[in-house]
This record gives structure tokens, C-alpha cells and sequence, in this order.
């Protein structure tokens, strides 16, 4: 027998025959929370093309987006999550929260990842002004096979808790739905790390990190109000926690999660 064969029969007995010897790769997810300021920088400049080198220089395989605009005035009727798919190669999904200047403002996800379905939930209010909602879309992960839900958000921003607790009991209720489904929880969340806020969602939710990553403002970041949680904690673990060097294409800086889905 040849060398060749010999290495050959050993692979077929240990690495398929055996099912122990070749382990399977691990199915990672990229996620990027991305508050794009309605794609306005801190230098006053709406560039979308800047944007798009941002988001593609972590390769992610979901993007969470907030402040995006589709038809508004004060940026040129510009339908941007799909500009911004179109540059990136990723699927835009958005949903209108509130109507503004002719056109529509909310949430928007960029996926790399085949989408099922999705929907938008309108988020508790109280105050009148803007509606807050839960952009919520079902995904395959990586492994083309595994279910995977995706909350993408962007909750209340006045120094009152009230309205903030109320979404925190809501999208509790979204994720109860599928309470055993790998659940991410993406966005802007206008609470700091040892708000009662983040408290509450830690009853259930777990954390990329439990040091601080200081995500605003872009040009001197100070405090964490970007996050991503995830749940059932027992099919995930973090591989990697990172704000993007990025001072100018928003008034927030991009945060980078990479996770590890477990069987």
C-alpha cells in the first residue's frame, strides 16, 4: 500500500467513520451595531460611500442601523438603506417609525445572512414626538441551518427611565415568543452600563461585555449606549468585543461583536 493510501484510509476511518478526529468548524456570527446619524458625519457631510467602507472593513454578517432615513428632504430623498445595501452587497431590510420631511425615518438591518421574515413592532411611547420600534427579522445562521432572531432597536433617549422600561418589558414579550431561539438584541439603548435599564434587561439577556466600551460621542468617546445582548446564554459565547477608530462618518462609533453559536 502507498503512502498515499495509507493517509487516505486513515481519513476515512477516524475523520468520517469515526466522527471524532475532524472537528466541525464553529459557526461564529459578525454583528455591528451602527447609529449612522442619518448618514450625517461630524463633519457635515451625508456620505453613504464612507459609511459603506466603514461597515465592509469588519465584514459582518449583520449590521443593525439606526437614525435612517428613505425619502427625507434633508437628505436628498435618498433611499438609504437601500443605497447602503447596494454598496455593501448586503440585504436591507427598514421599517418607518415616524414620518419625516416627505419621507420615512427608523430602523434598518444589512444582512448577509439568508432572511424568513420580518416585522416591525411599535415600541411603548410617552411622549408625543417620536415612536420608537423593535425591527425584528428571523435569519439562518451560518450554519444554513440553525434559526436565529434578530431585534434590531433604538429606544428613548429623555433622562427619564419610564418610557425606556416600558420597551425593556416589551421586547421581553418578543423574545418570549421563541424563549429556546438564539436571540440577538442590536442597537442604540440610550442607557449607560449600571443604568436600571441595562438591570432589567440582564434578567434575561446577557451582555457582549461586562467592561464598558465607550461608543459616544464618535470624536471623544466617554460612555457605552450601544450594545448587543443576546439570550439563551448558554448558546452563545463571545469571541470578540471592539468599537470601531471611527471619529467621523457618525456622531456614534460602530460596535463590533463577534459570537460563537453553540449546538
Amino acid at each position: 500500500m502507498t503512502r498515499f493510501n495509507v493517509l487516505l484510509a486513515f481519513l476515512l476511518l477516524f475523520g468520517t467513520a469515526g466522527g471524532s478526529a475532524v472537528a466541525a468548524e464553529p459557526t461564529r456570527v459578525r454583528v455591528l451595531s451602527y447609529n449612522i446619524h442619518h448618514g450625517e458625519g461630524t463633519d457635515g457631510k451625508v456620505d453613504l460611500e464612507r459609511l459603506a467602507r466603514v461597515i465592509q472593513s469588519v465584514k459582518p454578517d449583520v449590521v443593525a442601523l439606526q437614525e435612517v432615513d428613505r425619502g427625507v428632504n434633508r437628505t436628498s430623498k435618498v433611499d438609504e438603506p437601500a443605497e447602503l445595501g447596494r454598496l455593501t452587497g448586503m440585504q436591507p431590510i427598514f421599517e418607518r417609525n415616524i414620518i419625516f420631511e416627505g419621507g420615512d425615518y427608523g430602523n434598518a438591518i444589512l444582512s448577509r445572512l439568508p432572511v424568513t421574515s420580518h416585522k416591525n413592532i411599535p415600541l411603548p411611547l410617552h411622549y408625543v414626538g417620536e415612536q420608537r420600534g423593535a425591527l425584528v427579522a428571523e435569519l439562518t445562521a451560518p450554519d444554513g441551518r440553525t434559526p436565529l432572531r434578530l431585534i434590531a432597536t433604538h429606544l428613548d433617549y429623555h433622562s427619564n427611565d419610564g418610557e425606556r422600561r416600558d420597551s425593556v418589558k416589551r421586547l421581553e414579550e418578543l423574545a418570549g415568543e421563541a424563549p429556546d431561539r438564539p436571540t440577538l438584541l442590536v442597537g442604540d439603548l440610550n442607557s449607560l452600563p449600571d443604568s436600571e435599564v441595562l438591570t432589567l434587561f440582564e434578567a434575561n439577556w446577557k451582555r457582549s461585555t461586562s467592561t464598558p466600551l465607550s461608543t459616544f460621542p464618535s470624536d471623544k468617546p466617554s460612555r457605552q449606549i450601544d450594545y448587543v445582548l443576546f439570550r439563551p446564554a448558554s448558546r452563545w459565547k463571545v469571541v470578540e468585543n471592539r468599537v470601531l477608530d471611527e471619529p467621523v462618518a457618525s456622531d456614534h462609533r460602530p460596535l463590533l461583536v463577534v459570537l460563537e453559536l453553540a449546538d
